[in-house]
């Protein structure tokens, strides 16, 4: 049954993240810890499908304020297929040398920062570009990546670089070559993406790892909740919390 099968590819996907990435998440959540806890920002950038463990991370439920998603229209909302803002414009975005410069014009980055990446090939322009600029500006660089898939395949980018070896911190998401994972008997392509599954698992075992350092160092975080379970005034004055802090810590960072 291939839907048995997805779940079999998401469960190995799971456990491969959980025991074999146990210290890159360490290492990804102390710099993140860091950055939070001085008061700076933890960007989030990714293009395509890579822009969902953005969205996951920041801002939701569970979420917590200092990460910062760079979230560019033109790299995640190309739902229209074709037309404005479609797809064929993305593929060309996507690949495009020297755009992740003009998106890094709008921000002020520190070296106290860090600057998480989402990109399940690791190959393409506005990655790279990202990655590069941001290291050069002397931030600590986290990539979320699928080692698999990125070693199987020639970097794209003049600087013959890949993702994964640009960043200072490499956590795998552990998903296949090619992203889809099932074959359907008969059919040649294979269906059932699984890295957006891959960058979630990953990004959440990661941020609650920082929750629990930035704790136990006294500066627990002020955390994004579901106002649907509590009383209207304690979810109000809560979310009133979280958003003046989150405009406080941005504000001289845009």
């Amino acid at each position: 049954m291939s839907a048995q099968n997805w779940f079999e590819k998401t469960e190995e996907i799971h456990r491969r993240i959980r025991d074999t990435q146990g210290e890159n998440i360490a290492a990804a959540a102390e710099a993140i810890a860091d950055s939070i806890g001085a008061g700076r920002m933890v960007h989030l950038f990714g293009a395509g499908h890579g822009s969902l463990p953005v969205m996951e991370c920041y801002p939701r439920i569970g979420g917590f304020v200092g990460y910062h998603p760079m979230t560019e229209h033109c790299l995640s909302y190309f739902t229209n297929v074709v037309g404005d803002s479609g797809v064929p414009q993305f593929l060309f975005l996507e690949r495009l040398e020297g755009f992740a410069q003009i998106i890094l014009e709008n921000y002020r980055l520190d070296p106290r920062d860090t600057m998480m990446i989402f990109s399940h090939s690791g190959i393409n322009g506005v990655v790279i570009d990202m990655a590069l600029e941001t290291k050069k500006q002397g931030l600590t660089l986290v990539a979320l990546t699928s080692m698999e898939h990125t070693l199987s395949v020639p970097p794209r980018h003049s600087s013959g670089k890949r993702l994964c070896e640009i960043a200072d911190i490499v956590v795998d998401t552990c998903v296949p070559a090619g992203d889809a994972m099932i074959e359907i008997p008969g059919l040649r392509e294979k269906v059932g993406p699984g890295s957006t599954f891959g960058f979630v698992t990953a990004v959440n075992a990661i941020n609650c790892e920082v929750a629990r350092l930035l704790t136990e160092r006294g500066q627990p975080p002020i955390v994004n909740i579901s106002h649907n379970l509590l009383p209207p005034d304690e979810a109000q004055a809560q979310m009133k919390r979280v958003w003046e802090a989150y405009i406080e810590r941005v504000k001289l960072r845009v």
